[in-house]
């Protein structure tokens, strides 16, 4: 049976607990019981969880919604800056632009395209093979847009594709994080809450509290979160290279 999730890890966070010391008494000769306080690191499980096919669903609405929020206060999508750089003259050439805006369209059609390809259970060669197609052309695809924006990337980092970028990947990271602790049965949600609003204002509780647990936690999550969504890691051994890096501090 494949596997539903995409990546677990484990941490360790310091847990006080009492250790019972014997010792005899020179005196009496009695033996007497102490009780000590020590710190051991306790470890405690991070799944990530594989997106089912309505979670998927939810996220892909949930990113319409941020780019058509951004739209309406005025933030330019990718295209629209590419559009009006090219109608002006300005940095950009009317062929980068053009080109650009095919780009982002392929991009953006491949991603969920395999996305949805990997949320299939018991996977024939077929789709497999149809993996493997997609990923492929994704990489070329993204290879074009990196050569072309490398020039013009601080004008792209504030649009409203780069904000729905983000939302997505924070909605995954949010619904899709499990913790499980020692003395857990099985793992549960990290955030709290009914729905993404609930999940959010947990997330947002996390970060004012900055705990140690949360500190470990963040930036792994969100590295391994977007390295998903942009690259469609699917392998165990992908994830696990990639957190090589991020504990060494290569990344």
């Amino acid at each position: 049976m494949e596997s539903k999730e995409l990546y677990n890890f484990t941490i360790f966070e310091d847990k006080e607990i009492f250790v019972e010391e014997t010792t005899t008494d020179e005196v009496t000769g009695q033996e007497i019981t102490i009780k000590k306080k020590t710190v051991e690191k306790s470890p405690i499980q991070i799944t990530l969880k594989k997106p089912t096919r309505r979670q998927i669903e939810e996220a892909d609405l949930e990113y319409s919604v941020e780019m058509s929020r951004c739209i309406r206060k005025g933030i330019l999508t990718k295209a629209m800056l590419a559009k009006k750089y090219s109608d002006t003259g300005g940095l950009m050439s009317e062929t980068e632009s053009t080109k650009l805006v095919e780009l982002y369209k392929d991009i953006y059609d491949l991603q969920n395209e395999n996305i949805k390809l990997e949320a299939i259970t018991n996977k024939t060669e077929e789709i497999q093979n149809k993996i493997s197609t997609v990923v492929g052309k994704s990489t070329e695809v993204r290879k074009n847009i990196v050569e072309i924006e490398s020039s013009y990337r601080a004008l792209f980092d504030h649009t409203a594709d780069s904000k729905a970028q983000n939302r997505i990947i924070l909605w995954y990271i949010i619904n899709l994080t499990y913790i499980k602790k020692q003395a857990d049965e099985s793992a549960k949600p990290y955030f709290k809450g009914k729905d993404f609003e609930d999940k959010l204002q947990s997330f947002y509780e996390k970060e004012e509290e900055s705990s140690q647990q949360y500190l470990q936690l963040s930036r792994k999550l969100s590295t391994l979160v977007a390295f998903w969504f942009f690259n469609q890691a699917s392998s165990v051994q992908d994830f696990e290279e990639l957190d090589r890096k991020i504990e060494s501090g290569e990344l």
